[in-house]
């Protein structure tokens, strides 16, 4: 199969005004994807699958991430001057990291047996700005997977058939896999409560007593 680089090449010359990305990574596996502009994310999703080449007919896999807001911190060297002796120094910089979600892709080739290759699409930020298009229309795999990712991280998916909770139920309010998520402490709805569930579930009811 193409590198990644290769890949990131031939989308750019097939979909006009497209903006990627190469995302490293620096875990074990190092599998690097390729970051996805949300307006061109469908053009780029249907490219990929009809390629002659790659034909990646297959997305094994759609999961959601939650990036909150971040300060990062990169370590740099330049040379300084010091004493009237020029020295090479470490010196720091401090960025702010917007909040965002994301959505990744794992897709595959049946036919060409080869993948995976992995996409991300992000959205702008995590409360008003959170939709990027469906890519159900293109691997019919994506249905269910995107649905989870709306219903536990909050990203509404444009375009897709059928978009609604699939595990919280209609009227549930929050995100349960985002990191600033706050479980509650009645857990009405636990079926059968463990040790530590239980412990909490009678704390909040004493507290409902007292009130």
């Amino acid at each position: 199969m193409e590198t990644l680089e290769q890949i990131k090449s031939r989308i750019e010359a097939a979909v006009a005004d497209v903006k990627l990305e190469i995302i490293p990574n620096d875990s074990p596996s190092a599998q690097r994807s390729l970051l996805v502009d949300r307006e061109h994310g469908l053009a780029v999703a249907k490219f990929l699958r009809d390629d002659a080449a790659l034909h990646l007919d297959y997305c094994s896999n759609a999961t959601g991430v939650d990036w909150p807001a971040a300060e990062l911190t990169e370590k740099f060297k330049v040379k300084k001057v010091v004493d009237g002796v020029e020295k090479e120094v470490e010196e720091v910089k401090k960025t702010l990291r917007p909040a965002y979600l994301e959505a990744v892709y794992h897709l595959y080739s049946m036919e060409k047996k080869h993948g995976p290759v992995i996409i991300r699409l992000r959205t702008e930020n995590r409360a008003d700005k959170n939709h990027l298009p469906s890519l159900t229309p293109v691997w019919r795999s994506c249905d269910l997977q995107e649905r989870e990712i709306f219903d536990l991280f909050g990203i509404v998916f444009d375009g897709h058939p059928d978009l609604r909770r699939i595990l919280m139920w209609d009227g549930f309010k929050d995100f349960p896999m985002r990191k600033d998520y706050v479980a509650p402490d009645d857990y009405e709805y636990e079926p059968t409560p463990h040790d530590e569930v239980l412990a909490r579930a009678k704390a909040h009811q004493a507290t409902e007593v007292k009130s």
